[in-house]
């Protein structure tokens, strides 16, 4: 094994000395510190020491890729309304004021104003999301898959440990997590029935028995199969495991708390008082998806069963913080007083004219008529994202961005690096950046940030 020269070693510079030629940083200094003292103990291991103007670019590099990390605003181009990686839905004007009103200040989290005394954790939220749902009672948790795991504890017993579900519905969600994995680790035993694409009401009914402890029902929400497919009614399958008294829970993923047929134009998905109304025992669905909420996993259904749940040892360990019950708060309030179209962005973005995109795409293109790049303004389609309505696509208008120096790659690069990042996606040697998922009031930032770019090409 070869060593690198002492000599050469001697010449990397000390900690001190490459913080004081990096200036200011802003990162706290014990960050920087620590950056630095992990690079130089890097270079050290290596064969061939690089020059002093090398080891100094690649501190900077390692410094700029972790400041990068941070979680920060950026603007949405991509055309994807609920985009996971991106935060999903982006939370509406109350919402955000909840969460500065409660998060800096004391609050009554679980004190009875009347009393005095201790009270419950979110009694007015509860009691706002049942009606919201038609049901009995609700409650939430910090995400659907919590949601999930608790339903299962409950239900699924030593005696009484098997769930029974449609091979059609054994999922993958996102971040490579699996419906069947999820409820394996929660301690239950998976009764699989019917075939991938077609399942019937008796293929559940022969699998039912005395070790089946609920019959879980899993909207296919992230994909869509067509053809020679089969799935009973959910009153036929709730009418079915009544009859051997079995409880029917139906896990509908995204949420829609209004009919997006009607109100946005695209195909119905499922909703929380319709699985209710057909007598299923209990639903849970994303707070942050087509809701256009807080992360939560809101459980609505029965108030023996939702009271049940909130008594698990489990539910502390899986219950929401003051701010997304505060945020989450006002959300419920906005649907309940008719004001989703404008209080909650998803619901928004999804329903905006394309007229109305046209004209900003037009203002757009105007103000950053000096930039060196080539803008032009195209047709577009969007998706609603975030495992929600695959087959659904909606009219968009597009700014396409064009450089005559830089491939559409680099161009891509240089808005995601900037300040704010814009992330966009491409096509062919263009840069497109869909306005539909671009907040309103972010359009002045956006030319800006297309100016500063056009600047460096």
């Amino acid at each position: 094994m070869k060593f690198p020269d002492p000599s050469a070693k001697r010449a990397i510079p000390a900690v001190d000395a490459v913080l004081n030629e990096l200036g200011d940083i802003n990162l706290p200094r014990r960050v920087v510190v620590n950056v630095i003292r992990r690079e130089l103990a890097s270079i050290r291991r290596k064969q061939a020491v690089p020059g002093r103007e090398l080891i100094m670019d690649q501190v900077r590099q390692r410094l700029s890729r972790l400041m990068q990390s941070r979680i920060q605003r950026v603007i949405n181009g991509t055309g994807t309304v609920i985009h996971t990686n991106l935060g999903r839905a982006p939370l509406g004007p109350e919402s955000v004021s909840a969460l500065a009103e409660i998060g800096g200040r004391y609050s009554n989290l679980e004190l009875n104003l009347e009393s005095g005394k201790r009270g419950g954790r979110a009694v007015y939220l509860e009691h706002n999301l049942a009606v919201l749902c038609g049901s009995d009672s609700a409650t939430v948790v910090n995400n659907c898959a919590a949601a999930l795991v608790l339903i299962v504890k409950h239900y699924c017993t030593d005696d009484r440990p098997d769930v029974v579900i449609s091979r059609g519905e054994l999922i993958q969600i996102g971040g490579g997590f699996r419906i069947p994995e999820i409820l394996e680790a929660s301690g239950a035993r998976l009764r699989e029935v019917g075939t991938t694409n077609r399942t019937t009401v008796q293929d559940y009914v022969r699998a039912m028995g005395a070790s089946t402890g609920l019959v879980l029902r899993v909207h296919r929400s992230n994909f869509f199969m067509e053809g020679f497919v089969e799935a009973p009614p959910i009153r036929e399958l709730v009418t079915a495991a009544r009859k051997k008294r079995i409880p029917v829970v139906e896990d509908l993923g995204s949420g829609a708390l209004i009919h997006t047929d009607r109100a946005l134009g695209i195909e119905h998905e499922p909703m929380p008082s319709e699985s209710l109304q057909a007598g299923v025992d209990l639903v849970c669905f994303s707070g942050d998806k087509l809701m256009g909420g807080a992360q939560a996993g809101v459980i609505a259904g029965k108030g023996r069963v939702v009271s049940a749940l909130k008594k698990h040892p489990l539910y502390r360990a899986l219950r929401c913080d003051k701010l997304a019950l505060a945020s989450m708060q006002a959300c419920v309030d906005a649907y309940l007083a008719g004001e989703e179209d404008t209080a909650v962005p998803v619901i928004s973005m999804l329903s905006v004219p394309v007229d109305a995109l046209q004209c900003r795409a037009d203002a757009i293109r105007e103000a950053a008529e000096k930039s060196t790049l080539d803008i032009s303004v195209r047709s577009g389609t969007t998706r609603v994202g975030g495992g929600t309505l695959p087959r659904a696509t909606m009219d968009s208008i597009v700014l396409e961005l064009r450089s005559a120096t830089r491939s559409a790659a680099e161009l891509s690069v240089q808005l995601r690096t900037g300040s704010p990042p814009v992330v966009a996606t491409i096509s062919g040697n263009r840069v497109r950046i869909d306005l539909r998922t671009v907040l309103p009031a972010e359009d002045e930032a956006l030319t800006a940030a297309i100016l500063a770019v056009g600047q460096m090409c």
